[in-house]
């Protein structure tokens, strides 16, 4: 079976919803609200004050049918509810890493592409299990766990993402696709140096901070080839504590988050997309976002042809993004660490950082899933998902071995790509 589209990422999902909420005015009448892709404290504070003062209602608003009052799980949480990194991070030991390589081995010995890398052939009888633990956790624990350290420098770039992927089928058993060619792994590296910002439509291919967003999928994992000279600080922040935040003191928020918002296409067809960000499914609040799909960035504005968003969608964007930094936890991700969340509960964002000729920042990252642990879906997200996990097999998964950007992130000034 051949490669299918993928539409976008957090970016990706079905569009069977109506516009006609956005039909009042032609778009060329409708205005963007002055917002950026970096979020500005002061305009926030000031766009807040003035629709309170506009209407004073809007804490009154209730919360949209079937969304909770609170949220109560262990996946509430706070950074400051974490004081020491032993209580996320689990440390390979030696024979554990005996294991992995005896596991490498294994599959090389079998010749087969990359693409069949999984838990029958990276056999781990030792560390499966508990790495099959941690993945619970991710589904009904805190939601996230770094796994410390690979010897990054011992292997092959080939070898290493072996590993990589052999580790995390025992976290998530399926790929999925982040590219229209099939690749299944992403290098989340700074390209400003070799290409021209017009080229460049997303935050993970500069130095640039990455504000909080989701990607696409149920799992986001990173593995840190190298660290950055100085920055680049993960941070990840719970985004039912946010929830739980906004349903008490700003449930107009909620409904605005629930209802249809226009994802930018960027060109492509169709020119936007409407989907809700924000989710109740099976008494799981799950929200899928990418502030940049709003705004643009880079090489990549924000179209002009399109419906704009609304002043309530801009305050909810940014009310987002200061909520999960109050509350964020940063990790002290070092090289050869494999950082695992659920993207389906969990933000995640970037610092800025600063690469030196001896040591520049580069991750890798896969989009993966539990079959057995997975959440149930909200139907609007279902399409999406059977893209991401169904539309390539393990002959046809690709794994790029040196960076490159994908055809969603490319700026206009670039080849234009019309997938995730």
């Amino acid at each position: 079976m051949a490669p299918v589209a993928v539409a976008q990422p957090t970016d990706v999902l079905s569009n069977k919803l109506d516009k006609s909420h956005l039909a009042t005015k032609p778009t060329s009448e409708l205005k963007q609200p002055d917002i950026e892709y970096h979020p500005n404290e002061v305009k926030w504070k000031a766009r807040t004050a003035r629709r309170l003062a506009e209407d004073p209602s809007l804490p009154d608003t209730p919360l949209p049918e079937g969304f909770p009052k609170v949220l109560e799980s262990p996946l509430v949480w706070e950074g400051k509810d974490w004081t020491d990194e032993s209580q996320w991070t689990y440390q390979l030991s030696d024979v554990q890493l005996e294991e992995i390589d005896a596991a490498l081995k294994y599959f090389r010995g079998l010749e087969k592409p990359l693409g069949h890398v999984n838990q029958d052939n990276f056999p781990l009888p030792k560390l499966g299990p508990i790495l099959k633990d941690l993945a619970r956790g991710l589904h009904t624990g805190r939601g996230f766990f770094v796994l410390r350290t690979l010897p990054v420098n011992s292997y092959s770039r080939e070898d290493v993402i072996i590993v990589y992927a052999g580790v995390s089928s025992y976290v998530g058993n399926s790929r999925g696709v982040q590219d229209c060619d099939g690749g299944v792994i992403a290098h989340i590296k700074d390209l400003t140096e070799t290409h021209p910002a017009k080229t460049i439509g997303a935050p993970a291919y500069t130095t640039d901070k990455q504000v909080f967003h989701t990607d696409a999928g149920d799992i986001i994992s990173l593995f840190a080839l190298e660290t950055a000279a100085e920055g680049g600080t993960s941070r990840i922040s719970s985004s039912w504590t946010v929830y739980n935040e906004l349903a008490k003191s700003r449930p107009d928020l909620i409904k605005t988050l629930s209802e249809p918002w226009p994802l930018d296409g960027f060109g492509r067809d169709p020119a936007y997309k409407l989907r809700p960000l924000l989710f109740c499914e099976d008494g799981k609040v799950i929200i899928q976002y990418a502030r940049r799909l709003f705004t643009g960035f880079l090489g990549l504005p924000r179209s002009t042809d399109i419906p704009p968003i609304t002043e309530a969608q801009a305050e909810a964007l940014d009310t987002i993004h200061f909520l999960a930094e109050k509350y964020n936890l940063g990790l002290n991700f070092q090289k050869g660490d494999i950082q695992y969340i659920n993207n389906l509960s969990i933000f995640h964002a970037r610092d800025a950082f600063t690469d030196t000729a001896e040591k520049k920042r580069h991750l890798l990252r896969l989009w993966l899933r539990n079959e057995e642990l997975a959440w149930k879906l909200p139907q609007p997200l279902e399409d999406a998902w059977d893209l991401l996990y169904r539309s390539a097999t393990a002959d046809e998964e690709r794994f790029a071995l040196e960076p490159e950007i994908r055809s969603a992130s490319k700026g206009r000034g670039g080849e234009s790509g019309k997938y995730v």
